[in-house]
Formats: C-alpha cells, structure tokens, sequence
C-alpha cells in the first residue's frame, strides 16, 4: 500500500483497480463462474422473454383464463431464477477476496469459495430486508404518478415536491446502505444491523459512497439502453453482428459489476479509516513490522504508522 491515496471517487477506483490487478486471475475466475451468466442474462433477457410467449404459439383466452407456453419456457425459466443467488455468491467471493487483498494477505480462489456458504444466508437475509424496506416506502409512487394528471395546480406543485422528495429519500437510503453487503461479509451479521453500521460508516462519506453509486450505476443504465437499441435495429440471433454486441456488452458490464463490489469493499476501509477504526485493524495485522497506510482527505496527507516494540 504504497504511495497517497485520496478519499474521493478516483481514489476508490485507483485502489479497487490496483488489488484486482494484482490478483487478475483470481478476480477472472470469480466473475466468469458468477458475475457473466448474470451479465448476460441482464443483456439477453429483452430477447429471451419473447421466445415464453411468442405470437405465432401464445394462446391467452381470457374466458378461460389458460396460457400456452412454449417448449422453451421451462429451460428460460430454470435458467433464470438461480441468477439472485449468482449475484450474492459474486458478492460474497468477491468482497473477500478484496477484503484480503487490501491487506496483502494471499488471495486463494478455493478460500474464496467456502467463505461463500457462510456468507449467503446473511447476504440474502439482508438483501431481502433492505428490498423489503425500500419497496414500502415506495409503494406512494404509482398513487402520485397516476394522480398528477388529475390534480389542480396547487395539488400538482405539492404532489410533485413529495415525490421528489420521496425519490431523494429512497436514493439517499440506497446510498447509506450501500456498505451493507461488505459489512454482512466481513463483520459476519446480517439484518438491520448492517444497514445502521453502513449508515453510520457512510456519515462523513457520503459525496464519495453516493458518486461511486451513480458513476457504477450510470454506466451500467447505459450499457443496457445500448443493447436495448440493438433489438431496434431488428437484428436477429443468426446475425454476426448482434451476437458480437451481446457478447461485448455482457463482457463490459461483467467488469463493471467486478469493480463496483471491489469498490464498496475498498470504501468500507475508507470509512473504518475515516472513523479511526482502520488503525486498530492494521496494528493488529501488521503488529511485526512498520506498515505505512496512506490516505489523504485532499488537503493534507495523512499515514498510519504501526511499529513494533
């Protein structure tokens, strides 16, 4: 851990780029076993979902109330329910590995792996809990946005400031508990636990956690809208051409989704830094020799020196 490294979003990725660099097989590995069959499932499924109910097969009766699949509907349907699990395992394999990595310690693919089993419970406990929040207080959405166009203009001005309103507080939500899978990993809880300790490592951090948010999510939206204009083009599975976007689409935003949980993980250290919790973790790991940490708040440099006695 050498040179200064500021707390701001490019020295996130900077870090996040120099650990998975240094272990570019191990990360490799993790995010062709898990994060490419959810990649490309994401970039595929606009395509994949025609072929359940396609017109020349779809039979709705609505008297009846039948519906006739096609043969390919159970295999689609087996191929995409796994894939939640998919991303949790890459989260869970992944932020170890990082974890580890940040502290030099040896990043072993089999290691990464069984810590998976013990992680995903709480991971999906966890996610489960925090969707569940979110999506309550969501539920106001749908109401004002079908109410707005039948409203008066004063009705229309406060609607339109709670929703607002309502949006900046489920993304703010989003952004404080974006620490929560890390802390799931690598503090070994789950529930609301983990949400209140990411809230509380993010307070003082938030420009950062919530510009890595947008920058990983803005490019990921983007990524998708581009191979949602592919299927405008009419472009069709035998061509050469779009199978060759599809694959260079779910490709980048595999890499997107390896580097942003590498830089929730590496912004979880950042935040222990900031709070005074990351001295601790270094005397304790590096007590037998002089470690220097180097972190700089963008004004003036500051290093963390452990030395043996």
């Amino acid at each position: 851990m050498a040179g200064a490294t500021s707390l701001n979003l490019w020295g996130v990725l900077s870090e996040s780029k120099r650990i998975v660099n240094a272990h570019s097989r191990h990360f490799l590995a993790l995010s062709v076993i898990f994060l490419l069959p959810l990649s490309f499932s994401i970039i595929v499924s606009p395509f994949l979902f025609p072929l359940l109910y396609p017109h020349h097969t779809q039979t709705l009766q609505l008297q009846s109330k039948t519906l006739t699949l096609t043969p390919f509907s159970i295999p689609l349907l087996l191929f995409l329910l796994p894939l939640p699990l998919f991303s949790l395992c890459a989260l869970a394999s992944i932020t170890h590995s990082v974890f580890h990595g940040f502290f030099g310690r040896p990043v072993k693919l089999p290691s990464a792996l069984l810590s998976i089993p013990a992680s995903l419970p709480r991971l999906l406990a966890t996610t489960f809990l925090s969707h569940l929040i979110l999506f309550s207080l969501s539920l106001p959405l749908p109401l004002l946005l079908r109410r707005l166009s039948l409203s008066s203009p004063v009705f229309l001005a406060v609607s339109t400031l709670f929703l607002l309103a309502l949006l900046f507080s489920l993304l703010y939500l989003r952004v404080c508990w974006s620490l929560a899978p890390v802390i799931v990993v690598v503090e070994s809880t789950w529930g609301l636990q983990p949400l209140r300790r990411s809230a509380s490592l993010i307070n003082g951090m938030t420009p950062v956690a919530a510009s890595s948010f947008l920058f990983f999510a803005s490019l990921q939206a983007f990524l998708l809208w581009t191979a949602l204009l592919v299927d405008s083009d009419g472009w069709a599975w035998n061509d050469w051409a779009f199978v060759t976007q599809i694959v260079l689409t779910s490709t980048l935003l595999m890499i997107l989704m390896l580097y942003s949980a590498a830089a929730d993980t590496v912004l979880y250290m950042y935040c222990k830094a900031v709070h005074g919790e990351l001295a601790v973790d270094i005397a304790q790991e590096f007590a037998w020799q002089y470690v220097c940490l180097p972190f700089d708040d963008g004004k003036v440099p500051h290093v963390v020196s452990v030395v043996h006695v």
